[in-house]
């Protein structure tokens, strides 16, 4: 089969190579109909921060090279010996986090805290080829009349939808979301379901305002055009946002953020970070502001998945390419990167 293989660094390439076995112990094979490129895929594409290269995974074993890919939506084509509850022929989402289920935080059902926390297409082979092994905790079951282009997208709504909850956003409150990528244009929906008034986004790429702005943001900001926390108390009585969510992993946007909630407000961080940030303390502790971790998802699958089928999110209006696996750099990766203020979701079929 083909599929996406990250070699290392900016050496990303197609090459055929055996298909996977069958699904050991607990383990279930997809065969993939749909698997998103994500704002992950292009960070180990440039810089490399997750994929294992000199240690193997405590958990995977997996080292590179490592098929990419972890955003996907498939089909069940063979159930490994011990799982129950899953049929050939169902559809599913899969969530992308691999654990021990041993650790303290596991054992809590927290499970995005493990100890040995993997993800499926970074620290193990993914979805971008014609088939992947999961194990079987993973699935998430997708109704029959959610098509699998849509279905791509739960995974990092899910991303979203769990910085909202982490947020503790509620009826009435005002939020000012830091965007770079699908996950700003997953939170927005999911933090306008949750009930908040006022949701002003800050962005830099042409093609992700209008989606905003489609999407009912209130404001749309572009930092290098204005003073952001300024603008943000202008429309907030002079107070600030209830909540900041910042989906950028920039250095210079946390600082940005916390300037732009009120006192005791939060400041919730969802991007992935490539270098230190400077933070000035006392701006946390004399307004008792908070700064609080969001990673991946811990259960919330099912929400977003809810809610696409019910027609509250959706992911139609997210997809802004599809293309085949033979042109996944040129196409997907490149495309993504050299043209931002075009793109938002570019999805691959691999068949």
């Amino acid at each position: 089969m083909k599929a996406e293989v990250w070699y290392g660094r900016n050496d990303v390439r197609v090459v055929d190579i055996p298909e996977p076995p069958s699904p050991p112990l607990g383990w279930v094979k997809i065969e993939v109909e749909r698997c998103g490129i994500c704002g992950s895929d292009l960070h180990e594409y440039v810089v490399t921060i997750l994929i294992p290269v000199d240690k193997p995974h405590p958990l995977t074993g997996g080292t590179a090279p490592i098929i990419l890919g972890h955003e996907f939506s498939g089909t069940i084509v063979e159930v490994g010996e011990s799982v129950e509850g899953w049929n050939i022929a169902e559809g599913v989402a899969p969530d992308a986090c691999q654990v021990c289920w041993e650790c303290y935080s596991c054992k809590r059902y927290n499970y995005l805290a493990c100890e040995k926390l993997a993800f499926t297409g970074l620290h193990t082979d993914g979805a971008f080829a014609s088939y992947v092994d999961v194990p079987a905790y993973t699935l998430c079951k997708i109704p029959d009349n959610l098509p699998f282009d849509q279905a791509v997208l739960v995974e990092p709504l899910a991303v979203g939808m769990h910085a909202v909850l982490r947020a503790l956003v509620t009826a009435g409150d005002n939020v000012v979301i830091f965007g770079a990528g699908t996950n700003v244009l997953s939170t927005l929906p999911c933090t306008m379901a949750a009930g908040a008034a006022k949701v002003i986004v800050v962005e830099l790429a042409r093609a992700r305002k209008e989606y905003a702005e489609k999407l009912g943001a209130y404001a749309v900001f572009d930092p290098t055009e204005c003073d952001v926390p300024a603008e943000v108390k202008r429309l907030t009585g002079g107070l600030g946002a209830d909540v900041a969510i910042e989906c950028v992993g920039s250095n210079k946007t946390v600082p940005v953020a916390l300037e732009s909630v009120r006192p005791r407000g939060i400041v919730v961080t969802a991007g992935v970070f490539e270098s230190d940030t400077p933070i000035q303390f006392n701006n946390v502790t004399f307004p008792e502001k908070e700064i609080k971790g969001s990673l991946a998802y811990n259960g919330d699958f099912a929400r977003v998945i809810g809610m696409l089928n019910d027609g509250r999110l959706n992911a139609e209006m997210m997809i802004t390419g599809r293309i085949g696996l033979d042109d996944i750099i040129e196409k997907g990766f490149q495309e993504l990167i050299n043209n931002k203020d075009e793109n938002i979701k570019i999805i691959v079929s691999p068949k």
